[in-house]
């Protein structure tokens, strides 16, 4: 089972990864959780390049292929052995970042994006993605206040590239619809963890 959690900085789809993580493993399931981009070495060593924040000449379609580059690294060392010995593998962020980020707030076309993207999967996608909905507001409200998140590059981003997201990310939750899963991210964190779980706890059971 491949399991991803979307949604635009500050939607708390990390923090309620996490959770899952530690209630999943305390139930007796075998699971992993990683994260894009990054998740192995090289890929991380790509993620240095894109969140290093003297980096803000990098260019458009450039910034894309890093992060395909980053995705497929991280399937063929990491997610893809997970998933054949049979493990549930939680993944913070996927390809559906891309086409949020890059195809929509980038304006690269979403289209564009996916080719790249599914070239770099071999058309693997998830068999569940959680989108933590937001309002770009209150997510970087949340930003503001949290003194120990790591600050990066698309951190400098303006508010209306992150309503571009959150509307490309709900376009593909529409387009998506028999993997997609939306959460209102507004709640309080015990009520989007509780929803998480039993969403998952429904998948892993069919």
């Amino acid at each position: 089972m491949f399991i991803t959690f979307e949604g635009i900085d500050g939607s708390g789809k990390s923090t309620v990864a996490e959770s899952i993580y530690e209630k999943l493993e305390k139930e007796g399931y075998k699971v992993i959780l990683t994260r894009e981009p990054g998740g192995v070495r090289i890929a991380e060593d790509i993620r240095k390049i894109l969140v290093n924040k003297e980096n803000t000449n990098l260019d458009e379609r450039t910034e894309a292929l890093l992060f395909a580059a980053s995705r497929r690294q991280h399937l063929v060392e990491k997610v893809i052995p997970a998933i054949k010995e049979g493990k549930v593998v939680l993944c913070d962020r996927f390809i559906d970042s891309s086409l949020a980020y890059q195809g929509g707030a980038r304006k690269l076309g979403v289209e564009n994006i996916l080719n790249i993207n599914l070239f770099a999967t071999k058309n693997l996608l998830p068999d569940l993605t959680l989108l933590y909905d937001i309002t770009p507001e209150l997510a970087l409200e949340r930003i503001n206040k949290n003194k120990n998140r790591e600050v990066n590059r698309l951190d400098l981003e303006k508010i209306n590239f992150y309503r571009d997201c959150r509307t490309t990310y709900l376009e593909l939750s529409k387009k998506y619809k028999d993997r997609y899963r939306v959460i209102d991210a507004s709640k309080p964190l015990n009520e989007v963890i509780k929803e998480t779980y039993e969403i998952i706890e429904e998948k892993l059971k069919k």
